[in-house]
């Protein structure tokens, strides 16, 4: 079936550069994994995946007072002993694992 439909959206800047990156390594271009996507959609008659929040590793709200505690103490731990990284490296991560 010829292709005659087209979807324009607006997306974030950086995760279009991001999304580029990997589906470049991949070989896949955007509209192709678009196409893809859409297809499974269809194929699973609803989204392809599970879509919830994940389970930030440091978000309080999931964690009892002792495994609060327990964590404070391991960092107190870590910088006593010069364990540190530097904001900006975390951030970085953060970022890169979470999209935070």
């Amino acid at each position: 079936m010829p292709k005659t439909a087209s979807i324009y959206t607006r997306v974030e800047p950086e995760l279009k550069e991001n999304v580029e990156k990997v589906l470049s390594s991949l070989g896949i271009p955007v509209a192709n994994a678009i196409n893809m996507f859409l297809h499974q959609v269809v194929l699973h008659k609803g989204i392809p995946f599970e879509v919830k929040q994940p389970a930030h590793p440091l978000d309080v709200s999931l964690m009892s007072k002792e495994e609060f505690n327990a964590k404070i103490e391991k960092g107190i731990d870590s910088m006593k002993a010069g364990r540190v990284i530097p904001a900006a490296k975390v951030h970085e991560n953060m970022k890169r694992k979470y999209g935070i």
